[in-house]
C-alpha cells in the first residue's frame, strides 16, 4: 500500500517505525542498524521526511532524536495507512468482533516500539475464548503474513502486571467503548 506511494523502501520502513507508535523516537545510528543501511542513505530519508513536516528531530546530548510530528495535516491518515499495511486494523476487526468479553487490547513489545519484526505481540484483558482466539489467530497470521502472540489477562492481572517491563512498552489499540 504505502510501495505506490512512496518510492523509498528506506522513507517506507522510517514512515513505518515512527507512524506505527507515534510517541516512539529513534536516532540515526538505531536506524542503520535495524535497517541494515548506510547512515548517509538513512540520513538522507530522514532529511527529506523532515523537510516535508512529517519527522520532528530534537538534540538529546550528542544525537538527534526523530519522530512523527502529531501535528502535521497528514499524521492521522498516514498512521492509519501504516497500520493497515501491517495489518493491525485486520487483527482488530477479527479479535474485536469474535472473542467474548474483551475489554481492551494492548500491542506490546517490538510493533509497539515501531518495529516490523514479523511477530505481533497482543495483551488482551477481558474474559476472552481462547478456542476462538486460537482459531482467529491462526487464520489472520495467514492473512497478514505475520506471527501473533497473545497473552490474555484478567482485570485483576493486567493491574499487577501494567507497570512491569513485561508488558512495556505498550500501545492501546481498543478499548471497549471507546471505538465503533
Amino acid at each position: 500500500m504505502l510501495d505506490g506511494l512512496f518510492t523509498s523502501k528506506m522513507r517506507i520502513q522510517i514512515l513505518m517505525r515512527l507512524f506505527l507508535n507515534a510517541d516512539s523516537r529513534s536516532y540515526l545510528r538505531e536506524l542503520t542498524h535495524d535497517f541494515g543501511a548506510s547512515p548517509g542513505h538513512v540520513r538522507s530519508e530522514l532529511m527529506q521526511l523532515s523537510a516535508a513536516g512529517l519527522l520532528v528531530s530534537e538534540k538529546e546530548g550528542r544525537q538527534v532524536q526523530y519522530r512523527a510530528d502529531r501535528s502535521h495535516p497528514l499524521f492521522p491518515e498516514l498512521q492509519s495507512m501504516v497500520r493497515k499495511a501491517l495489518g493491525m486494523d485486520r487483527i482488530l476487526e477479527s479479535v474485536v468482533e469474535r472473542l467474548g468479553n474483551l475489554k481492551v487490547a494492548y500491542l506490546t513489545g517490538d510493533y509497539a516500539e515501531g518495529r516490523d519484526t514479523g511477530v505481533i505481540d497482543l495483551v488482551l484483558v477481558g474474559d476472552i475464548d481462547r478456542r476462538n482466539l486460537s482459531d482467529l489467530t491462526v487464520k489472520t497470521e495467514r492473512y497478514i503474513d505475520r506471527r501473533i502472540r497473545t497473552l490474555i489477562l484478567s482485570d485483576k492481572e493486567f493491574e499487577c502486571m501494567a507497570d512491569t517491563d513485561a508488558l512495556n512498552p505498550r500501545l492501546e489499540l481498543w478499548r471497549a467503548g471507546s471505538h465503533s
